[in-house]
């Protein structure tokens, strides 16, 4: 094992006990309509990944309000760290969603974040996701 190997490993170790969330990522299901009962009806979802995450503000979010349909929304940009080694049986993209249903900051539980980009890299200690807030 190289030295850098060794200090990736120690840092992907110290990383996992920053993940304190427990977070579902997931694509949600394409909407259906039954015309027998004349309801939309919303396919299921496809769960992506469940298990521990850190999620935190991103480093220059401030919050910008935008319009959305009727009603004014903050989007606010945050960032999920997945343990980097995680495997999925398919690659998130922009549009899934991650739901928080468990954190020590209980204002987080409940919470609904839209993937906005992903990153990858060899040297990190984590795998980052790109969220954002639109409440």
């Amino acid at each position: 094992m190289s030295d850098l190997d060794a200090v990736l490993a120690a840092g992907r170790l110290a990383a996992l006990e920053l993940q304190r969330e427990t977070i579902t990522l997931y694509r949600p299901g394409g909407d259906g309509f039954d015309w027998d009962t004349g309801t939309d009806s919303p396919g299921a979802a496809t769960v992506i990944y469940s298990g521990p995450a850190r999620v935190k503000p991103a480093a220059q979010s401030r919050g910008e309000e935008v319009e959305a349909g009727e009603a004014n929304a903050t989007l606010r940009e945050y960032t999920v760290s997945l343990p980097w080694d995680t495997t999925v049986s398919q690659l998130p993209a922009v549009g899934d969603l991650v739901e928080v249903s468990a954190s020590p900051d209980t204002r987080m539980v409940g919470r609904r974040l839209w993937v906005t980009g992903l990153q990858y890299g060899s040297t990190a200690t984590v795998w980052r996701i790109s969220v954002e807030d639109r409440s």
